[in-house]
């Protein structure tokens, strides 16, 4: 399953690296493409998209 989120409090190269890293605790086999000037995260995961949304927002991330 493929996710496009909108990820608001993205502002940096870091940031995207806190959100791949948030993903890959729900799902280690995730590929993720952050990109911090479209605040626009693609997940393609196995994971719920709650599971995904709920980790986001654990890191700080909160996926509009």
């Amino acid at each position: 399953m493929t996710l496009k989120l909108t990820v608001p409090n993205m502002a940096c190269s870091a940031c995207a690296t806190n959100i791949t890293n948030a993903v890959k605790t729900v799902d280690a086999n995730a590929t993720i493409q952050a990109d911090p000037q479209t605040k626009f995260v693609n997940v393609d995961t196995q994971a719920s998209e709650t599971a995904i949304k709920d980790a986001l927002a654990a890191a700080g991330y909160p996926a509009a």
